[in-house]
């Protein structure tokens, strides 16, 4: 009995060890104060299907959910709920948001400021908390993974031109399964 007892603590250790702890833009950049790390942020809406399979499909996915954990600060943003988001001495709020509404909702300031044009969005942050870039759209895993290890390593960077990001991808390797 204590082995099995022992056998399904260490599972369900295991399992949330692969769940990506997702946490709030505040709760991440007071964490990049003790630790610094980039900040991975995914904007998302409740009506959004092709955001239900990243989540679903990518997210879930044992390789993008642990180089997203050991990696960055994993930020959950919807884009058209109520947060306030206090970001560089500038407050964000959703003054249209209908708490009444089915689907769609209002767009959330922060949204806006960060340009963000369709769902699901994906947005880089610096350790200093300075948006690198964006990623629209759904991402299979071996998509997404060339984008977090690409902005993980620093190497968007040294690209001044389109055709390095074309060169970097034709030679990039992928090693997440999925």
């Amino acid at each position: 009995m204590k082995l099995m007892l022992l056998f399904i603590c260490f599972s369900l250790s295991a399992l949330q060890a692969q769940n990506i702890q997702w946490m709030t833009l505040a709760e991440a950049r007071e964490a990049q104060k003790k630790v610094p790390k980039k900040i991975f942020m995914d904007v998302y809406t409740d009506w959004c299907g092709p955001c239900k399979l990243l989540d679903k499909n990518t997210f879930q996915n044992p390789d993008v959910s642990r180089y997203i954990s050991e990696h960055y600060y994993a930020v959950k943003f919807n884009a058209e709920g109520q947060e306030e988001i206090n970001f560089f001495d500038q407050t964000f709020t959703n003054p249209n948001y209908d708490p009444n509404r089915k689907g769609r909702n209002a767009t959330h300031q922060f949204t806006q400021f960060l340009g963000v044009k369709g769902y699901p969005t994906m947005v880089f942050f610096s350790e200093n908390g300075d948006p690198i870039m964006p990623l629209v759209g759904y991402q299979k895993p071996r998509q997404i993974e060339l984008f977090l290890k690409m902005i993980k390593q620093g190497d968007y960077q040294v690209f001044s031109k389109p055709e390095d990001f074309e060169n970097y991808r034709k030679n990039f390797v992928p090693k997440f399964r999925g």
